[in-house]
């Protein structure tokens, strides 16, 4: 009986040996891959779709910041109610980009964000993400709820750079 514990034990170990080499050297990253690097493409099955770039500009408004992005819809759509994207870091950091929805006022989408201690229940909430790294500096980023129909942009914290979408 003790041969039998032994050989269990030195097959536990390799496993567990195998399973810590898996975790410290990942598979490589197989399908397509961002052309442009601090830019987030959607992921639509094997096909990558740029987001649209652009500046929100900033103003000031008695309930807080207003940010407005020109044009009433975003080029860039994707049916994916939960979308996920892909994304080459260089400068950005993908931890710190940050989802909202806009709303479509005048012909442009805007978004404004409520001073400090003058929430709304309706003022804008930033929308959950799982940030997964699947390769040096290739991140995987996947929205984590439903997204209704609407226009969106991610942006990186402290940044009035946005990446716009709309869900439909």
């Amino acid at each position: 009986m003790p041969k039998a514990a032994a050989v269990c034990a030195c097959l536990l170990l390799l496993s567990s040996l195998a399973a810590g080499q898996a975790a410290r050297n990942p598979k490589k990253w197989t399908g397509p891959r961002p052309e442009k690097p601090d830019v987030p493409f959607l992921l639509h099955v094997d096909k990558l779709i740029e987001t649209e770039s652009g500046m929100a500009t900033e103003g000031k408004s008695k309930d807080g910041s207003l940010y407005t992005v020109p044009g009433a819809a975003s080029p860039v759509k994707t049916p994916m109610a939960e979308p996920i994207f892909l994304f080459q870091a260089d400068k950005i950091n993908p931890e710190r980009l940050t989802l909202f929805r806009m709303e479509v006022k005048g012909g442009q989408r805007s978004l404004l964000l409520p001073a400090p201690g003058k929430r709304k229940k309706d003022s804008a909430r930033p929308v959950f993400m799982l940030v997964t790294a699947l390769d040096r500096g290739l991140f995987k980023i996947e929205v984590n709820e439903y997204l209704p129909d609407g226009e969106y942009c991610l942006s990186p914290d402290g940044s009035n750079q946005v990446f716009c979408f709309a869900a439909q």
